[in-house]
């Protein structure tokens, strides 16, 4: 028996066992990783931070809030508010995109409607989980250390030198990126998948260390409503409250992502669920969003980076997005 035949006789056990969707043999796996990372790697050429983190993040906060977010934060309550409300308008950034690539793999097939919301609110719950773990435990460490990590400094970047915040969201982007990348490519049989002998007794380890990968985009994210965040708890010194306001920034930033998947869960018809039941579709569905993401997450925030800051002579980028 090849391995690819072991990934699938394992993968349809382990739906027997967990409830899970057997994936059957996938076709063509390596053009759909191919066209996968294409798609990851085009995404990061045209992507334009200033759109996106000014325009409509800004727009987004500036709105629900009242006034100008990069105002400062007067008090626990008025950052309370601001880190929900800066995670919600930081959805679409560069360093949160890559959670809807967590929205393919727990996709249901139940038939009515109200079965289908009811399988789809049963993952968010471990989802969970993993990411308020994160996002709680680096708040904590913001309030005790904060103002000494390299996330606090304001200076500005050199070219042809890495900072100590870019080298910290290089690593951070880059361990998020792989792990989705590997975690695509087990989807597809190319490699053993890391949580078959986990998921015997936690079904939802999977789930969990999506919501993980969720919670650390905290720990490298310079998206600038968060670095104001960030300043706030750090300066506060008080761990409860970069506790709090962290997982609050969490939770805004998955808020949208959870009412879309549940939209479309509850909104699969027939004809979806026919076309999920086919051998092999959702394990092309999960492999495509997960590679798709972590492509775009490594080369955005690594080789990407590393041409901006002048330390690599060239990276491709559309006119609108340099």
């Amino acid at each position: 028996m090849t391995h690819a035949q072991e990934m699938q006789v394992s993968s349809r056990d382990r739906a027997g066992q967990t409830g899970a969707p057997a994936t059957g043999p996938v076709r063509r796996r390596w053009r759909v990783l191919l066209l996968s990372v294409a798609a990851g790697f085009l995404l990061t050429v045209v992507w334009s931070a200033e759109f996106v983190d000014r325009t409509i993040g800004g727009n987004i906060a500036r709105t629900l809030l009242g006034h100008d977010p990069e105002a400062p934060i007067s008090g626990v309550v008025a950052g309370i508010v601001f880190a929900f409300t800066s995670g919600l308008a930081g959805t679409f950034t560069a360093c949160n995109i890559a959670a809807f690539g967590t929205v393919a793999p727990l996709l249901g097939t139940v038939g009515s409607p109200w079965g289908r919301v009811v399988q789809a609110l049963k993952p968010l719950g471990p989802l969970s989980l993993g990411m308020v773990t994160v996002s709680a435990l680096y708040g904590v460490l913001v309030g005790f250390v904060g103002t000494s990590m390299p996330q606090f400094s304001e200076a500005e970047s050199v070219p042809g030198v890495l900072s100590g915040r870019s080298v910290q969201s290089m690593v951070a982007f880059g361990v998020v990126g792989l792990s989705m990348f590997w975690l695509g490519l087990s989807a597809l049989g190319f490699v053993r998948d890391p949580f078959a002998r986990l998921r015997r007794r936690f079904p939802h380890a999977q789930t969990v260390f999506m919501g993980v990968l969720i919670g650390s985009f905290l720990i490298g994210r310079p998206y600038p409503l968060f670095r104001q965040l960030f300043r706030d708890a750090a300066e506060s010194g008080n761990p409860l409250y970069g506790a709090a306001a962290f997982t609050l920034q969490s939770v805004g930033n998955i808020a949208i992502m959870a009412i879309v998947f549940v939209a479309l869960s509850a909104a699969a018809g027939a004809r979806v669920q026919r076309w999920m039941a086919k051998p092999g579709r959702v394990a092309v569905l999960t492999a495509v969003a997960l590679i798709v993401a972590g492509a775009f997450t490594f080369l955005y925030w690594d080789v990407r980076l590393l041409a901006r800051r002048e330390i690599i002579p060239w990276y491709p980028i559309a006119p609108w997005a340099a």
